[in-house]
């Protein structure tokens, strides 16, 4: 639970308090007038006190989270709060959360309507703490949302275009003496035709005399230019302009629609594009999965799922190679985590998450499956905790269920490395003696952080985590 209920006035008790010290201290003095100015101020506090008005803020619910989203109100307006009672349910960028609150009162008006989003900190709800403020509240409401809604533009004035006027010719002989910026082509035609540049005003951009300005003085036709002067190609070039403003967003297709972001796949493609920062290495290596799949034949009938023992398998290779579950955040130093919590991605509706089997290396295998199946329910449910999606160390990505071979992962910020498995599939294998068999082979993929780990530490942890997998008897000792 999180609670968004914060209070936006001073506590009657503090304040009473206060008033009454100060109101007896100057009681025994002879000035009357101090006294009337005194009780003035104790009655004008006192009315402060008697409206409690409290903003029910939008919460934080993760690390990552800017925005949330209204999912739906519990309680509606008018209803009656008790502390610690769920009020709002709220899409964060991962989960979908119940927020309770913390006071006592009456949810006098709601700000921002289900389906509506709100910047983290900002005010979705009023909380009233008696029916005397509900009315107040609702005014206050109101206030807010016509002072955020967007202002009616403003009409502009009309009137008659100018007519355009066609520049003056130029003059054959300046005003004074000055200096003069010819571009090279008038330069030229002016030592063509004689004209002395010095003696022509021109019509480009500062001043500058064109080629048009040297043949307008020397009375010849203009000849036809690829550079021509600014006031000649100024309406071509602002119509290209509305051309290409007009064709850069291509057309949509007929029939087709556009689907916003949800905050999920918000959050999804921020992460992705911050990954691309770092700079990252792959490394594939191929098993021998005989021994896995007949192992996993024999556990499947308790419970043991092929996602368990990957991750168990993974994290007991980490204990070996703690450099690959090492982090690096700020680009100039970087982390060895004691603890090794495999993060698994999941596809759930409408997004992509990554559920954290937390100190994998030292749960029993079935416990493990155990706590991977309650964490799949809760994420397809979106009840995940913060600390049950963002506390991985290394994270495991398998699509071998759907048939795929060979895939790389992008890993996630924050994290080391990533592990892509694929299908297990039959492979005639050659052995030293040049006799053919057919053996069960899984390749998998790691994407890591190359400032941190380096490709000989990743080929010793593949070595290890090959050896583990090739003799699956060792996961549940």
């Amino acid at each position: 639970m999180a609670s968004l209920f914060l209070p936006t006035t001073l506590a009657a008790t503090s304040n009473s308090k206060t008033t009454l010290s100060f109101s007896s201290s100057l009681s025994s003095t002879p000035f009357p007038l101090r006294r009337f100015s005194v009780a003035k101020t104790r009655r004008r506090q006192s009315s402060a006190i008697q409206s409690k008005i409290r903003e029910i803020f939008m919460p934080a619910l993760s690390s990552t989270m800017t925005e949330g989203k209204i999912v739906s109100w519990i309680k509606s307006e008018g209803d009656v709060l008790s502390k610690g009672e769920s009020v709002v349910v709220v899409e964060s960028d991962k989960a979908d959360m119940d927020v309770e609150t913390f006071y006592d009162g009456i949810l006098a008006a709601i700000v921002v309507g289900e389906g509506e989003t709100a910047p983290v900190g900002a005010p979705i709800g009023l909380l009233a703490e008696t029916e005397a403020e509900v009315a107040e509240a609702k005014a206050k409401a109101a206030k807010s949302a016509s002072a955020s809604a967007p202002a009616a533009p403003i009409p502009q004035e009309t009137s008659n275009p100018a007519p355009s006027i066609s520049p003056p010719p130029s003059k054959a002989v300046s005003d004074g003496p000055r200096k003069t910026v010819a571009t090279p082509n008038a330069k030229k035609i002016a030592k063509q035709h004689k004209v002395n540049i010095e003696s022509v005003v021109g019509t480009g951009p500062f001043g500058r005399v064109t080629a048009a300005d040297v043949e307008a003085a020397a009375g010849i036709t203009p000849t036809v230019s690829n550079v021509a002067s600014p006031a000649v190609t100024s309406a071509p070039r602002k119509a290209a302009a509305a051309l290409v403003a007009s064709t850069s967003a291509p057309a949509p297709i007929p029939g087709s629609s556009v689907v916003p972001f949800t905050t999920m796949q918000s959050a999804v493609a921020k992460n992705m594009v911050e990954s691309l920062s770092v700079p990252t290495f792959r490394v594939g290596f191929p098993l021998t999965s005989d021994a896995l799949d007949a192992f996993y034949e024999k556990v499947k009938p308790k419970g043991v799922t092929m996602t368990a023992i990957l991750a168990k398998a993974a994290a007991m290779a980490l204990v070996q190679h703690p450099v690959v579950n090492a982090t690096c955040k700020d680009g100039k130093s970087f982390t060895y985590n004691s603890n090794i919590n495999i993060a698994v991605a999941v596809a759930i509706n409408g997004g992509l998450i990554t559920p954290v089997l937390p100190d994998a290396d030292k749960l029993d295998l079935y416990l493990l499956s155990k706590k991977w199946k309650e964490l799949v329910n809760k994420a397809r449910a979106k009840q995940l905790q913060p600390q049950e999606y963002n506390s991985g160390t290394f994270t495991l990505s398998n699509l071998g269920m759907f048939g795929v071979d060979r895939f790389d992962a992008i890993l996630p910020p924050g994290q080391g490395a990533i592990m892509a498995v694929g299908a297990s599939k039959p492979t005639v294998l050659a052995d030293k003696d040049g006799f053919f068999s057919v053996k069960n082979k899984m390749l998998v993929n790691v994407t890591a952080d190359h400032r941190i780990i380096y490709g000989a530490d990743l080929a010793a942890f593949l070595q290890t985590f090959s050896k583990i997998v090739e003799n699956p008897e060792s996961l549940t000792l």
